[in-house]
C-alpha cells in the first residue's frame, strides 16, 4: 500500500514539475506574445476578469459621498479631460489614437457601448484609484485627491446625461 502511495506522490510531483518546466519553456520561447496586436491567449480574458473581480472585491457597494451637482460634474469633467481623455476619449470625438494601439482597448465612455457597459460607481472609483495592471490603466491614488477621483467617477457614471455646461467643459 505504501509503495502505491509513493508512486502516486511521485506521479503528482512529476506532473507538477513537467507543467512548470513546460510553462516556463513556452513563455521563454515567445509563446506568450506581449504585442498589443497579438491574438488573445486561450482563457486570457477569463483569467484577467477573474483576477480583476477578486481584486475589486466589494467596491461595487461603495457609494459616491459627493452630491450630484454641476460643480462636481464640472470638476470631474476637467480632471477627466486632463487625465483620462487621452485614452478614453471625449464626447463626439473619434477614438483617440492611443486607444487604437492599446490592449485591451480602453472603454470609450461617451460611445453608446461604453454607456451601456458602465461599472457601478464604486468599481469605477476603485479602478481610477488603483489602476489595472498590464492594461495601461494607471492608478491615480497618488496624483488625484479622493474628491477628484469621486468627481471623475460621477462624471463617467452620468456620461449619458451631461448638462450643457459639462458638455462644453469636455469639448476639445
Amino acid at each position: 500500500m505504501s509503495s502505491r502511495l509513493g508512486w502516486f506522490v511521485l506521479g503528482v510531483v512529476g506532473t507538477l514539475v513537467a507543467l512548470f518546466v513546460g510553462g516556463y519553456l513556452f513563455i521563454r520561447s515567445g509563446g506568450v506574445s506581449m504585442e498589443t496586436t497579438a491574438p488573445m491567449l486561450p482563457l486570457e480574458a477569463t483569467v484577467a476578469k477573474m483576477a480583476l473581480r477578486a481584486s475589486i472585491g466589494d467596491a461595487a457597494d461603495l457609494k459616491n459621498p459627493l452630491p450630484l451637482n454641476d460643480a462636481n460634474m464640472l470638476a470631474g469633467a476637467r480632471d477627466f479631460k486632463e487625465h483620462c481623455a487621452f485614452c478614453h476619449g471625449l464626447p463626439g470625438q473619434p477614438r483617440p489614437d492611443a486607444a487604437a494601439g492599446m490592449f485591451p482597448p480602453p472603454p470609450q465612455f461617451f460611445e453608446h457601448k461604453g454607456m451601456v457597459t458602465r461599472d457601478p460607481e464604486g468599481v469605477t472609483h476603485w479602478k481610477v484609484t488603483h489602476g489595472i495592471r498590464l492594461s495601461g490603466m494607471p492608478g491615480f491614488e497618488k496624483t488625484l485627491s479622493d474628491t477628484e477621483r469621486w468627481q471623475i467617477t460621477m462624471m463617467v457614471a452620468h456620461a449619458d446625461k451631461l448638462s450643457p455646461a459639462v458638455q462644453a467643459a469636455l469639448r476639445p
